[in-house]
C-alpha cells in the first residue's frame, strides 16, 4: 500500500483543491468495498464529501457528519445511498451483540447497529432522520437511492 501511495502522490493533482465540495454536496452512503460513489455519481475529487458507515446510515455519528459539511463547509444537498446485498440486512441488533460478546466478552448494548429488514424503507427512514434533524440547515435538499451492486445502477426511493 505504501509503494502504490508513492506513485499516487507523485501524480496527485489535488492538493489545491478547496475543503469546499464545488458541487455543494455531501454523500451519505455504505463502506461496501463494493461501491465507488464518486465515479458511480459522475464526482470528480473535491466535488463532494462522502460520509460512509456500515449500512450507509444516517446514525448520530453521520449526522455529526453532516452538521459539519452544511454548516461549516456549505453543503446544501445530502444523498443517501444504500445498496442491494448489505451485510447489515437481515441481522438484529441482539445478534451483532451475541457475535461481539462472543468473540471479545465485551457489551455493546450501548451501541445502535442499525440493521433493517427492508431496504428500500432503510433509505425513506435515513432521509427522514436527516430531514427532521434539527442541527441541519431547514433549506438543506435531501434524496435517497438505492445501488444495485451487480450492475452499479441507482434507483430513487
Amino acid at each position: 500500500m505504501l509503494e502504490a501511495n508513492r506513485r499516487y502522490a507523485e501524480r496527485f493533482d489535488g492538493g489545491a483543491l478547496p475543503a469546499r465540495p464545488v458541487r455543494a454536496l455531501v454523500v451519505l452512503t455504505c463502506m461496501d468495498a463494493r461501491l465507488d460513489p464518486l465515479p458511480a455519481l459522475g464526482l470528480a475529487l473535491g466535488d463532494a464529501h462522502v460520509v460512509r458507515n456500515a449500512g450507509g446510515r444516517a446514525s448520530e455519528d453521520a449526522i455529526r457528519s453532516l452538521i459539519v459539511s452544511t454548516h461549516l463547509l456549505g453543503t446544501r444537498e445530502v444523498v443517501v445511498i444504500h445498496h442491494t446485498g448489505c451485510g447489515l440486512e437481515g441481522v438484529t441488533d441482539e445478534e451483532l451483540r451475541t457475535r461481539v460478546r462472543e468473540a471479545t466478552g465485551a457489551d455493546t448494548s450501548g451501541l445502535a447497529f442499525l440493521p433493517f429488514e427492508d431496504l428500500e424503507g432503510s433509505v425513506r427512514e435515513d432521509v427522514r432522520r436527516i430531514r427532521e434533524s434539527p442541527f441541519l440547515p431547514p433549506d438543506v435538499v435531501v434524496s435517497g437511492f438505492v445501488q444495485d451492486v451487480r450492475t452499479g445502477s441507482l434507483r430513487r426511493v
